[in-house]
């Protein structure tokens, strides 16, 4: 693809404007560097971002200076300095606040068993942009001449929105196969396409994945997922197989299409609830700002229950039977293992947990309990589960949507209304762990939790007691309890 000139000469002018707007203290040690007789470049993401008008919020710098000499440097031009990266060539300061990382020319060996580079230093820029991850990220800027250094094509790429390695991509990817997720995650973030040699080069090495660390999958799938477009991401792992290493019970839904067309594409719907739970997202002041990656994620995982429990019936009967249930276990399982925190973990599995229990909701009137434990038990994730509902009708029938839409209202409606009446966001029991000890003689134990779950019953089925009425209930569990 041959790019148009006149998109190069603004994504250069782009360039232009944001590097004239460097902080002086950067131009200040840029300076340093040269009169020691070394170079130095900003290089990788920041260059890319500001070709695309891409504010910079990290600063990488490289140099042809050894570590030793790049600390003296950053020693006498910053307020603080720390070399926990010296072995890998990393040097970092601060000063009045501004934080960067110098690194030396690298040229790295891989142990085929790692992907840990055997750190070896370069002497060239041209060298050390070569050896990095896609062409859109092997660009660099000397200064402070501002000179762009990009032998790899990255602008070409980056105007034709085209993610390619430098070198071949079987060698890349195989040096470090984290570079495989990278694609994934840079095409939802850029929304950029892949290079066909660098798609197939991820199909061919994606077990190479199995050397990856799951903290280190995690953290690019989290990337990918409030990025931007993550269905684009979702859908090159699909396709490359990469998806089958990293989350397959995604990648189940693709292979449990019904070519019968008894039950819609599963597939084809999740990433439809995808894209419309991001656009339900809230601003910075609404109560979901985007982007959200529980409620993205839990939309993602909201029906892989649906293969493992799909039942073929008479008459061309589709079910999936407790597939919010199964599908939750599933999640949790898959979350564990990519080593998110408990409490993403929680969030997320409740949310496909509790996806499907709308349904009927204006078949047959809830009542005001039933109300009460819907919200009750989405708890922290009500909001989000609001969202996650609406986005999960991707029904064509207009009737049926408008008809599913309405009766949410409804249901919302019925939730404020009821919230403003008895402040149901804090719904707790009528009575508190001293006052059932007290009322019943009886000290801190299993017992008070027993209590306390009847009253939470109760509070639930008829809403707030007076505490001479909670009492009384109490006492009467208690005689047949205790």
């Amino acid at each position: 693809m041959v790019s148009n000139p006149t998109d190069t000469a603004r994504y250069l002018g782009s360039a232009q404007r944001a590097l004239q707007a460097l902080p002086p203290a950067v131009l200040s040690l840029a300076d340093r560097f040269d009169k020691a007789g070394y170079e130095f470049a900003l290089v990788g993401g920041p260059v890319r971002d500001a070709c695309l008008g891409i504010p910079a919020h990290d600063m990488d710098f490289t140099t042809s200076a050894r570590p030793d000499e790049t600390l003296k440097i950053l020693a006498d031009w910053g307020e603080t300095t720390w070399d926990i990266g010296k072995d890998f060539g990393t040097i970092g300061a601060s000063l009045h606040g501004l934080t960067v990382e110098v690194t030396t020319y690298r040229s790295d060996d891989y142990d085929p068993n790692s992907r840990k580079p055997q750190v070896a230093f370069g002497d060239t820029l041209e060298g050390d942009l070569t050896r990095r991850d896609f062409t859109v990220n092997a660009m660099a800027v000397r200064l402070p001449s501002l000179e762009l250094v990009d032998p790899c094509g990255g602008l070409n790429d980056l105007v034709d929105g085209l993610l390619r390695t430098p070198i071949d991509p079987l060698i890349s990817f195989s040096d470090d196969p984290l570079r495989i997720m990278r694609a994934a995650r840079f095409t939802a973030q850029l929304g950029f396409d892949v290079d066909m040699d660098t798609m197939n080069a991820m199909t061919e090495l994606a077990d190479r994945l199995d050397i990856v660390s799951a903290e280190r999958i995690r953290a690019e799938l989290e990337r990918l997922m409030i990025s931007p477009h993550p269905r684009r991401g979702i859908e090159i792992m699909e396709y490359t197989g990469v998806a089958e290493r990293v989350l397959p019970e995604v990648a189940a839904l693709k292979s449990t299409v019904d070519e019968h067309g008894r039950h819609k594409d599963v597939y084809e719907h999740t990433l439809t609830v995808v894209d419309q739970a991001i656009a339900l997202e809230t601003d910075e002041d609404g109560p979901v700002p985007g982007p959200d990656f529980v409620l993205r994620f839990a939309a993602l995982m909201h029906d892989v229950g649906k293969p493992p429990t799909r039942r073929f019936g008479p008459g061309n009967k589709v079910t999936f039977h407790q597939h919010d249930i199964v599908g939750a276990k599933m999640t949790r399982k898959r979350m564990t293992a990519l080593r998110f925190d408990k409490q993403t973990i929680k969030e997320v599995c409740r949310l496909v947990e509790l996806h499907q229990r709308f349904h009927g909701y204006g078949e047959a009137t809830w009542t005001d309990s039933a109300v009460r434990r819907y919200v009750n038990d989405a708890g922290p994730v009500l909001e989000r589960l609001h969202r996650l509902t609406r986005a999960d009708c991707t029904t064509r029938n207009h009737r049926k949507a408008m008809r599913l839409q309405a009766a949410y209202d409804d249901l919302e409606q019925r939730i404020q209304e009821l919230a403003e009446q008895e402040e149901m966001a804090a719904v707790r029991p009528d009575l508190d762990g001293g006052q059932i000890m007290e009322i019943l003689g009886i000290g801190p134990g299993p017992t008070v939790g027993k209590a306390r779950n009847y009253l939470l019953e109760l509070r639930l089925e008829h809403g707030p007691l007076e505490p001479e009425e909670a009492e009384r209930h109490l006492r009467g569990w208690a005689k047949e309890n205790l």
